[in-house]
């Protein structure tokens, strides 16, 4: 319930508040889908990504696990014309398993964005290291400093189709609590935009953890559409819906959210 109430107050600030007033670059938010837009904030704004509602299935030897995560939001703020930085954590993750449920907050993602080719060519590119702080609570984290690096590429194709593709590499915590282990991440994504500020898109996703004791891959096949409303270029709300094509990946994932610039 607190989790709701939250949710709706900060909506209604997102609302409210006025929205920029200068000449700025469309709006580019790294939602909805499980890749990355390959662009970066404009000098001196900020911007607020909120994963409102996300709850996803997933299967295991002794039940269903179901985890929702509840205002989620990502701030972002533009350094420069080609870099950004940004920082994100979910305060609210609920998880039911088996017999019993844990609740808490999770880690903190401290991300930077470099936009290296800064052109107005088909191609778009981006570098974006990131470092993962142990903030969760415990039982919904590893406890574990983690980092990574994301390389967020997209294509126009024209006619309002565009191709995207974010490789990711994680260098994560071995399950046995030492050492470390590489993880090779990568979305596929082709999207349409369409009269009336909608957006539609499909996406594979793959995940190749190599673990030492157990090497995992996960694959989801993804659906996603957003929408800018007509008049307000600073505002957009999207939703999505995720399929899991294997044992190891959440059954389904359904989510709600919103983006906002200032």
């Amino acid at each position: 319930m607190f989790g709701i109430i939250r949710l709706g107050v900060c909506l209604a600030i997102l609302a409210l508040v006025p929205a920029a007033a200068d000449e700025l670059r469309p709006l580019c938010p790294d939602r909805p889908g499980k890749g990355t837009s390959p662009c970066t904030l404009d000098a001196g704004h900020f911007q607020i990504e909120i994963d409102g509602f996300d709850t996803a299935l997933q299967q295991s030897g002794g039940g269903n696990v179901r985890t929702t995560i509840l205002g989620d939001p990502v701030v972002k703020y533009g350094l420069g014309d080609t870099v950004d930085i940004e920082a994100g954590l979910a305060p609210y993750i609920e998880q039911h398993m088996p017999g019993h449920s844990i609740s808490g907050q999770g880690d903190l993602y401290l991300r930077g964005k470099w936009n290296f080719l800064a052109g107005d060519g088909p191609l778009a590119a981006v570098v974006e290291p990131f470092v993962k702080l142990a903030t969760a609570t415990r039982g919904l984290g590893d406890g574990a400093l983690e980092e990574g690096v994301v390389l967020p590429l997209s294509y126009d194709l024209g006619g309002g189709w565009g191709l995207a593709s974010t490789p990711e590499i994680d260098v994560l915590l071995n399950a046995a609590g030492t050492g470390r282990h590489a993880t090779a991440i990568d979305v596929i994504g082709l999207g349409r935009t369409l009269e009336g500020g909608l957006t539609l898109g499909v996406e594979a996703w793959t995940s190749q953890d190599f673990d030492p004791a157990r090497v995992t891959s996960q694959y989801s096949f993804d659906l996603d559409g957003a929408w800018q409303p007509p008049g307000n270029s600073e505002m957009q709300f999207d939703a999505g819906l995720n399929f899991g094509l294997n044992r190891k990946t959440p059954v389904t994932q359904i989510y709600l959210g919103v983006s906002r610039r200032f």
